[in-house]
């Protein structure tokens, strides 16, 4: 691994360094060392990146902001790619604008709503980058990526790059076909908004940042919903009347706030967390016969 931190540093493509704590990298504070962690400083770089990886056949994945995440004890073998601030482009041209993938969702949809553009509202509290966000088609507030995404910029491991429109995206619930037919990173995106009032597209903007404050645990750090609404249900409503919140593993806990938020409340281990997940699901099921599945990602070794 040493001469491939070598060969990387030579290249001047960014931040590379070894056996990091994905700790440090996740919302949640949890997770162990990546063999490599490699932080592109621009687009071309990433494609050098992946030409490195190819070349010594190295597994990878790609992470953003951390948040949607949990990361295993053992940590992940491999490289592991963030996206940072080298891919947080932004180009405004008129309603459209052009986003790489490693720009903050939430400043993002704070920028664009002072400069009265609307579409983006939804995202004023969802904590992750913008190619996560596309990645898993995130929304809130009765919106999502898919109703504004014009067209995605993405890097397969290949290595080839290549637009996918929004239908070639085969977005469903928190899901995209990166997640399992086609993996890859999302380098940018085309949003398509639309003009609006400015002073009622900040107002919404605040509304919805104050609901989530009032209602999900950020003061804990914490990986955003931990599974997904098993519609006409939801999660949150059938932990919370299961009598599981402030239930607690470890230092894993079911926030007393929502009861579809796992906390770290103290030094946390990914196995607590696992095991609060499947006491979760045993005890729904066991209550409601009904099949819990997670909306976070779980990843690392086993």
């Amino acid at each position: 691994m040493d001469g491939i931190v070598t060969e990387l540093q030579a290249l001047n493509i960014g931040k590379v360094k070894k056996n990091e704590s994905l700790a440090q990298h996740t919302t949640i504070k949890i997770g162990g060392p990546a063999d490599l962690l490699i932080e592109p400083s621009s687009v071309e770089n990433l494609n050098q990146v992946m030409g490195v990886i190819r070349k010594h056949r190295l597994k990878w994945r790609a992470i953003g902001r951390g948040s949607n995440l949990l990361v295993s004890d053992k940590g992940i073998e491999g490289a592991v790619i963030k996206l940072g601030s080298g891919l947080d482009h932004l180009e405004i041209n008129d309603t459209e604008i052009t986003v790489g993938g490693g720009h903050s969702l939430v400043s993002l949809s704070t920028l664009i709503s002072k400069k009265g553009l609307s579409g983006l509202e939804f995202a004023s509290g969802i904590p992750g980058s913008v190619g996560g966000a596309v990645y898993m088609n995130a929304g809130a507030h009765g919106s999502d990526i898919s109703n504004i995404l014009t067209k995605a910029r993405i890097l397969f491991d290949d290595g080839t790059m290549e637009w996918l429109s929004s239908e070639e995206m085969e977005f469903s619930y928190r899901t995209s076909v990166l997640q399992k037919k086609r993996p890859g990173i999302v380098v940018e995106a085309v949003f398509q908004l639309a003009q609006g009032d400015r002073p009622a597209i900040v107002s919404q903007m605040l509304k919805n940042k104050d609901y989530r404050k009032e209602t999900q645990p950020w003061n804990f750090p914490c990986a955003g919903s931990i599974f997904r609404n098993p519609l006409p249900n939801y999660a949150g409503k059938l932990i919370e009347v299961a009598g599981l919140k402030g239930f607690s593993i470890g230092g894993a806990k079911i926030s007393e706030m929502h009861g579809n938020f796992i906390v770290n409340a103290g030094n946390a281990t990914a196995g607590d967390v696992l095991a609060l997940i499947e006491h979760v699901k045993d005890t729904i099921y066991s209550l409601y016969e009904i099949k819990m599945e997670t909306e976070v990602e779980i990843i690392g070794r086993k």
